[in-house]
């Protein structure tokens, strides 16, 4: 097996344990191989009090447009305990056709199959293949993502660098590869609501003032109707409430305080700002004069977003339906990713792996899936390519 092969590259970058934020030797790996096929590699640290330092990686071969942006993170989530494995986390070991290890699926998997793609269609074409192909990878996305991939954008745009298009290496497949292309991720807001009351004797409730009763209130009241009923592209935005606490360990105390968070998904009828303030709005209808509360929303660096379906999307469909014979779903579902970021820069969209096991214990990911992915990225090349300009 070549040392290019996708399932090579795949094992070589697992065995690096790359955990944010720790590079791990895996953008050292990447820039090496990278420099080897004549691409021009920059490896920015970038820096943010209270954050950890993040090491990332940019790098570009041609000088002409177009330029197709291959993007994704070599980071991973930590393993767990390794006893729960099947095979060591970081070994990379092949069994049954499947290549286990963490960040087999997300996303180191995917970087190896961009990045055979790429070396297969240089061999191919030479480097005179009529415009530029560059690489922006990071070590900060399962992290604060802060001195990721948005300062790299920033960097890269700083230096002159423009981009026409964007393929994102997410596993973006919920069951088997060709099932579905992301061409737009909904936002996400978290507030916490906090009612106040006033402390007691539960036996003395008059001279209490229950706090829970007024919480539940302003609960159901942002429950009661849903926020919107879904676009043309996105689904209804969803409101969750992830905890309720008051903090009371004694049974015969009324709390002075109780707090609630959620988060909402939101679509593209929404903004941050509109959204908070229809929840705030909510709130304040519910309560009236008789629940006291305040409510935290939290900056929110992930808007909701859409890349229109055009020709980039139908290139993309085509290659993917050519090789598995299905034409993948166009989505908007999901958590969020780096394409939030990737969208000012230029239009993205995401196809990866299948995701069934990612962040799991036993990370796997097939092999045939590697060598499949490896060829529709290089049909993305080739069709990309010899598009009209």
């Amino acid at each position: 097996m070549s040392d290019t092969a996708p399932l090579a590259l795949a094992q070589a970058l697992i065995r690096c344990p790359s955990v944010t934020p720790e590079e791990g030797g895996a953008l050292s790996f990447l820039a090496r191989i990278l420099t080897e096929a004549g691409f021009t590699v920059e490896r920015p640290v970038f820096s943010e009090p209270g954050t950890p330092d993040i090491q990332n990686l940019y790098a570009r071969i041609g000088t002409g447009s177009p330029v197709l942006l291959f993007a994704g993170h070599t980071d991973v989530v930590p393993p767990g305990e390794a006893i729960a494995w099947t095979h060591d986390p970081f070994s990379g070991v092949v069994a049954d056709g499947m290549l286990y290890g963490r960040g087999a699926v997300d996303m180191k998997g995917g970087i190896a199959c961009m990045l055979a793609a790429t070396l297969r269609f240089l061999e191919a074409r030479g480097p005179a293949f009529g415009g530029s192909i560059a690489f922006l990878i990071t070590g900060d996305e399962e992290g604060p993502a802060v001195n990721g991939t948005v300062k790299l954008l920033d960097w890269a745009r700083e230096r002159g660098e423009r981009f026409d298009h964007c393929l994102l290496g997410e596993p973006t497949n919920p069951d088997a590869l060709g099932d579905m292309i992301k061409i737009g991720r909904r936002g996400s807001l978290t507030g916490r609501i906090t009612v106040h009351g006033r402390q007691g004797h539960v036996a003395y409730p008059h001279r209490a003032d229950n706090p829970i009763p007024g919480l539940l209130r302003l609960a159901s009241a942002l429950l009661a109707a849903p926020l919107d009923g879904g676009t043309a592209h996105f689904d209804a935005s969803n409101l969750e409430f992830t905890t309720i606490d008051v903090g009371n360990p004694a049974t015969n105390v009324i709390p002075a305080t109780a707090r609630a968070v959620f988060n909402v998904r939101f679509n593209d009828e929404w903004t941050a700002q509109t959204l908070g303030d229809e929840i705030r709005r909510r709130l304040e209808e519910a309560a009236g004069d008789a629940v006291r509360f305040s409510l935290d929303l939290q900056p929110s660096n992930s808007p909701a977003f859409l890349t229109k379906p055009d020709a980039f999307v139908d290139l993309a469909a085509d290659a993917i339906q050519a090789e598995t014979g299905r034409r993948p779903a166009l989505s908007t579902t999901g958590g969020t990713s780096d394409a939030r970021f990737i969208k000012d820069a230029c239009p993205v969209i995401e196809f990866g792996l299948v995701g069934q096991t990612m962040h799991e214990v036993d990370e796997r990911v097939a092999v045939e899936d590697l060598d499949r992915l490896t060829r529709i990225y290089e049909r993305v090349l080739v069709a990309y390519f010899n598009s009209p300009k």
